[in-house]
């Protein structure tokens, strides 16, 4: 037989999956070995690292766009004076530690602000060459690491500045919590700035500097560890098709020390998107790790690992009971059957065949018995219907018991005695489960650095317009000096108190269109006057503008709308009332939302109200009452402000982590009254006992997919073609000699195929050779009627039948005298 045919390979492959879903069960549900630190803590601290990861990229970059786009609008107007460049430098962003205007071709330094920055490190391969004007990290005097950042100021006629601007690599300033510190890294491992080490400074017993000691101690070396691992490729770092984080990332486990173990998570910065060019902070190798001591907490769940043996071992228990009964009523008669088929095929027909107790194979063995009778006693017709009529009653039962489709039914039932337990109901965690403090606090702190990267984001937003609006109002200003203005005053009052006109419009709009395409976070960009109408303008339809001192520069509107419509203006110099608006799109503050590890994060206004959420949302809706209640709790004023707060919600057998951080800190954002909400279903965490549910789950669907696989190959090669068969050969013992059997498969089932098929040919022969017998005796009698046999007898007449079943032969001895009759019987002559 082939390999791949008939009925072992299958019954085989139901051992070997039975025993290797065994294996799995006992390793994935069975005890495990003790681990530092839960895993869920393990990825909680992980995805925190992403979360700094990105703030500091989105931190440089921004610093980077924002001081060559202030460069690039200087340039393009009249020549300004450095010290005026850097005062309105520092009133826009207050982003900078230091900035310095410097003359390329006097070397002379013409203005500087804030900390002195040292120029040592300018050269030829700083300003020329495909690096040019490339972000720098430079040490100062004091030991603290820079970041130099520089732009080209150029003006007609006039020798090129150099704008240099330094900025501390610092993690931006976000909650890291009570105990969590975190570091900026470089490409070997030097720690470049830290962040929450500062807190601990003011301790003052020897054991809990002891302890400040050994974070340090342990930032030093985990932040080795996570530099080395950063240097690999982002996609041979991770399994092959997972996604998520593009950079480096993942967790560390440092040394245990006064029962606290120290747990890290280390992330790369890279770009936004994958499929983005690099941004300018990802090339600058460096990687952010937070550190965490953590308590390690008992699962509770111990007793309960010892299920996956046990559950291994009824596995295996009834796979071979099932493998058995296979064998047992599928495999062995269709064996036997194949075995008498080939004795009858090769001419052995003196021994009955041994037919099967029920099923398709025992209506196949019954006709295999009525063609060997017919084939080894040579009977009349008469004899064979009589025959098939005896057969006929005696195997009647056997056709209405149930057939092949019984045991693979049976052994479908015996493997999901197992499935079912197993997957459903073995490890079906209740709202008991332990989520460890960890993950609240982290869910806490990660919606607080959600809730700042947005407010920063705001601010961003704000702060361009700002810029935006002073170059309107520089370009208008020097068209009205010109004479090209509209205005209707002829003094300074006048211009002044005048709207932007026809010919100002038309620059007034090529910079919205140009400052729309650097910028995707707006979706419209347009001037309102004092009247409120709408002058130059660029991108979708603008919505009303009110102007008021009472009303904040970002806002919310288009509450009868399907979306939100969120606005951000500033006010235009020089031109009293007119404001450029920025129409911020919804998309923008939802792809800042949606960060793993938090579940379904959201922001609601003053009122609750949703504006933007992660997951998708209908404007303006309301939300859960217990998150209501969260949102309110949080919003209440302690001290400074309102603070961040989380909570573990029990409902039934749910359990779920939510978070609510109110927007604070500095910026035009500040007191607008958002808060950012999350909510994530404690299933989602790598809690041990939610772990083994997963695993139980996924045991169950393996074992029926093992029986499906099986159960299904062994419908359609053996019982589906047996039951074709036995119809084939019931009616072919019935007498239809001219159906010619054909052979579909090369297994057990067509080897008893092709042997039907022989002792069909052989019956066709056989019947063949008794009419052709019969033709001629029939015309021996036929001569008998009109002449005189060999003897001298006299046929004096004949009665009987042409059909060959019973002749009478009536005749004269001509010799004795007197008459003879005669019976014919299958053309022989049966008596006197």
């Amino acid at each position: 037989m082939p390999l791949l045919g008939g009925i072992r390979p299958p019954i085989a492959l139901l051992c070997v999956l039975v025993l290797a879903l065994a294996g799995l069960t006992a390793r994935v549900l069975g005890p495990g070995k003790d681990m530092a630190a839960p895993k869920a803590v393990l990825s909680s601290q992980q995805y925190f690292a992403e979360d700094g990861a990105i703030a500091l990229r989105a931190s440089i970059d921004e610093r980077v766009t924002d001081l060559q786009r202030t460069a690039a609008a200087l340039s393009s107007g009249g020549p300004v004076k450095p010290e005026r460049i850097l005062s309105d430098l520092g009133r826009t962003y207050q982003k900078w530690t230091g900035t310095t205007v410097v003359d390329l071709q006097s070397a002379e330094v013409l203005a500087t602000r804030g900390e002195t920055i040292p120029l040592g490190w300018l050269d030829k391969d700083v300003l020329t060459g495909g690096q040019a004007l490339t972000p720098r990290m430079v040490r100062l005097e004091t030991g603290d690491v820079r970041l130099m950042t520089m732009a080209v100021l150029d003006w007609k006629d006039r020798p090129q500045q150099l704008l240099v601007a330094s900025s501390s690599l610092s993690v931006p300033a976000i909650n890291l919590g009570p105990f969590r510190s975190m570091a900026v890294v470089a490409r070997d491992g030097e720690i470049l700035g830290t962040a929450g080490f500062e807190r601990a400074e003011a301790l003052n017993s020897d054991q809990e500097r002891q302890e400040l000691s050994f974070l340090h101690k342990q930032m030093g070396q985990l932040s080795d560890r996570a530099a080395a691992k950063t240097e690999q490729h982002p996609v041979r770092a991770k399994e092959p098709g997972s996604r998520g984080y593009p950079g480096v990332s993942g967790s560390l486990v440092g040394d245990e020390y006064n029962g606290r173990v120290a747990t890290a998570g280390y992330a790369s910065l890279s770009s936004s998107n994958p499929d983005e060019k690099q941004s300018v902070a990802a090339g600058l190798g460096l990687t952010v790790v937070a550190l965490l001591p953590v308590v390690q907490q008992p699962t509770g769940e111990q007793g309960r690992e010892l299920y996956g043996l046990a559950a291994a071992g009824v596995l295996v228990l009834l796979g071979l009971l099932a493998a058995g009964v296979l064998w047992a009523t599928v495999q062995r008669p269709l064996l036997r059957l194949f075995l008498e088929s080939r004795r009858l095929a090769r001419g052995d027909l003196t021994r009955p065949v041994t037919v099967p107790r029920w099923g398709e194979a025992a209506r196949i063995g019954a006709a295999l018995e009525r063609l060997r009778r017919r084939l080894n006693t040579g009977a009349g017709e008469d004899d064979e219907e009589a025959t098939d009529r005896a057969d006929g009653a005696s195997g009647s039962g056997r056709r209405n018991r149930v057939g092949g489709r019984g045991p693979l039914a049976l052994t479908a039932a015996l493997m999901l005695l197992w499935c079912v337990p197993v997957g459903l109901l073995l490890h079906d965690t209740d709202g008991s489960v332990s989520v460890p403090t960890t993950m609240v606090n982290d869910q806490r702190d990660r919606t607080d650095l959600i809730a700042d990267r947005l407010r920063r984001a705001l601010n961003e937003a704000q702060a361009d317009l700002v810029s935006t609006s002073r170059l309107i109002g520089a370009d208008v200003e020097n068209d009205k000096d010109n004479g090209t203005g509209t205005g209707t005053g002829t003094g300074e009052d006048d211009r002044t108190d005048a709207g932007i006109g026809s010919a100002d419009g038309e620059a007034a709009t090529r910079l919205l269109e140009e400052t729309l395409a650097k910028h995707t976070r707006y979706r419209a960009l347009y001037v309102v006057d004092a009247d409120g109408s709408v002058g130059a303008r660029a991108g979708s339809e603008t919505h009303t503008w009110s102007s008021g001192k009472d009303l904040p520069l970002v806002r919310v509107s288009g509450h009868d709308g399907k979306e939100p419509v969120i606005q951000a203006g500033a006010p235009v110099p020089g031109h009293k009332g007119s404001t450029l608006v920025g129409e911020i799109r919804v998309e923008f503050l939802n792809s800042l939302l949606a960060r793993p590890g938090l579940g379904e994060v959201r922001v609601v206004d003053s009122e609750g109200l949703t504006i933007a959420a992660s997951n998708g949302f209908l404007a303006f809706e309301k939300l859960p009452t217990d998150l209501t209640d969260l949102v309110r709790a949080a919003g209440v004023r302690v001290g400074a402000g309102p603070v961040e707060n989380a909570l573990l919600i029990r409902e039934g057998n749910a359990v779920k982590v939510a978070a609510a951080a109110p927007f604070s800190g500095g910026g035009v954002t500040a007191d607008i009254g958002w808060t950012v909400v999350s909510r994530q279903d404690a299933e989602q965490f790598k809690i041990a006992p939610y772990e083994r549910e997963d695993r139980s789950v996924l045991a169950g669907m393996l074992g029926l997919a093992a029986i499906i696989l099986v159960l299904g190959w062994i419908h359609l090669v053996v019982v589906r073609p047996l039951r074709a068969l036995a119809t084939g050969a019931e009616k072919l013992a019935d007498g239809d000699l001219k159906t010619v059997l054909y052979p579909r498969y090369q297994d057990e089932v067509g080897a008893v195929v092709r042997s039907l098929e022989l002792l069909r040919q052989q019956a066709q022969a056989h019947r063949h050779n008794q009419q052709s017998h019969r033709h001629d005796n029939t015309r021996r009698t036929a001569a008998t009627r009109s002449g005189v046999d060999s003897d001298g007898s006299d046929v004096a007449g004949s009665a009987g039948s042409a059909d060959g079943d019973v002749d009478i032969a009536v005749g004269h001895d001509a010799v004795h005298g007197g008459y003879i009759v005669g019976r014919v019987v299958d053309n022989n002559v049966g008596g006197r």
